[in-house]
């Protein structure tokens, strides 16, 4: 039988704060402490240790080889080299007029301990923070992000709904759900996911609680209601950086979809976890996943088109040019021969793939024609799709700073920044960090330290 982990305070200690990330960021990339052994050669015997704070590690290097494999971004580093160093964890949180300045611990601190009692995270946003140069979402307490200035990323989170109110009669509960989920959607495109999936998780609350309390066919219509309504959540997760709150509202859904045996709904949930997978950085699981979702599809429907999407970005993430570029000649085959089916995949279009296509180019380094399909993309887009938009100017100016043209990239980078301050997209703001290092060796020139000086404004700073 194994050791009981112990219940770490991370404000007690430089040592407990960075086994409490240890544990928090193993848990989060879904390893067991076997699996997270077998993964980086590091025994078990010494992640016990270091995890539950009885000991520190001794060498850098396996700090850092711990910090790839848990996709710390040099969190795990930046906190072992404050063990030994009790000053810096007392240092006040210091909040000027528009940013807020303290130490990566102290911060990561703040967010740990004083995020209220209990499992209460209503005090606690996940917002982007600038550390060590680059942008990355964590969460902070949600007075910090107000008393900031940037009030826009704290949107306060709702309590869960009293089981009496999902009670309460509905005419008819199955197009009442229906309908807010559809609204939710519309509202998502034009004022982004802080503002919708505090809502959307509340009326998720009201959901379940009627489930449970139904019975036969109202209980499975209510259930695969529930299970798009956590895969929405799950998106609109995602899109503020949440990666945790995105991984657990996925599961629950393609869980749930099994049990309603729905397996178009499965193959549409894979289809997301493989979006997911990819989009943090696991190309190797996205392509298992969306292999997976096109198995379970029906052929040549919208969602082995989908499915082929998903495995195309893929390849090109594994570096696979000639496989990338043929699956998705092969969804574009596809979707021209397929009859509409239903509510899968209402927004896909050859304009969807092509951009697609236009994000995958960019990560093989073809970025002129990268550049060419995202302006095209841009000029057709809806003017309702604001959010979307903004994803679209972000991953462009990125292609056109590969091409190296530095001014036109900050000048319509700097318009995405717009939106992802409006929207608080970290889709946008993640596409914007890596346009930042891409100018970064012309940060000085007129036009991109404009650029430069208004990401900055948007995001809380950590020195």
């Amino acid at each position: 039988m194994g050791q009981k982990p112990n219940v770490l305070t991370p404000e007690a200690s430089p040592l407990a704060l960075f086994g409490y990330h240890v544990r928090d960021l193993r848990k989060r990339r879904g390893h067991t402490l076997r699996s997270l052994a077998e993964a980086t050669y590091i025994s078990y015997s010494k992640l016990w240790k270091w995890e539950n704070a009885q000991r520190a590690p001794k060498d850098r290097s396996e700090v850092d080889l711990l910090d790839r494999e848990l996709d710390g971004r040099g969190l795990l580093p930046t906190l072992w080299e404050r063990i030994g160093t009790d000053s810096a964890l007392a240092t006040p949180v210091s909040i000027p007029a528009a940013h807020v300045s303290v130490s990566p611990p102290a911060l990561v601190t703040a967010a740990a301990g004083q995020a209220g009692s209990g499992n209460d995270d209503t005090d606690m946003v996940v917002v982007p923070c600038r550390v060590h140069g680059r942008i990355r979402f964590v969460h902070v307490p949600r007075r910090v992000v107000l008393a900031s200035g940037l009030a826009g990323l704290a949107t306060f989170a709702l309590p869960a709904p009293p089981v009496q109110a999902a009670a309460a009669d509905i005419a008819s509960p199955i197009d009442h759900y229906a309908q807010l989920r559809r609204v939710m959607v519309q509202a998502d495109s034009l004022i982004g996911p802080r503002h919708v999936l505090p809502a959307l998780q509340q009326h998720l609350a009201h959901l379940a609680s009627r489930r449970r309390a139904s019975r036969g066919s109202d209980a499975a219509a209510l259930l695969s209601l529930e299970t798009r309504y956590e895969e929405l959540a799950g998106w609109l997760a995602q899109d503020i950086g949440d990666e945790r709150t995105a991984q657990g509202h996925t599961a629950k859904a393609l869980d749930a979809s099994h049990i309603t045996g729905d397996t178009q709904l499965t193959a549409y949930i894979l289809g997301r976890k493989a979006q997911l997978a990819g989009d943090t950085g696991h190309p190797a699981d996205a392509l298992g996943l969306a292999m997976a979702a096109r198995r379970t599809a029906l052929p040549g429907s919208r969602l082995e088109v989908i499915a082929l999407v998903r495995q195309a970005h893929a390849h090109a993430a594994l570096g696979d040019a000639t496989d990338a570029l043929t699956t998705y000649d092969t969804a574009l085959t596809l979707l021209s021969r397929e009859d509409s089916d239903g509510i899968w995949g209402s927004w896909l279009n050859e304009g969807y793939i092509t951009t697609a296509r236009a994000r995958s180019l960019a990560t093989l380094g073809k970025y002129e024609q990268a550049a060419a399909d995202f302006d095209a993309a841009i000029a057709s887009l809806p003017p309702t799709y604001r959010r979307e938009r903004g994803v679209y100017l972000a991953r462009s100016a990125r292609a056109h700073a590969g091409t190296g043209n530095f001014l036109l990239a900050a000048q319509i980078g700097l318009q995405a920044v717009g939106i992802a301050a409006e929207t608080g997209s970290a889709r946008i703001i993640g596409q914007l960090d890596r346009l930042d290092q891409a100018l970064a060796p012309v940060i000085k020139k007129d036009g991109v330290a404009e650029f430069h000086t208004a990401l900055d404004q948007i995001v809380l700073r950590v020195d």
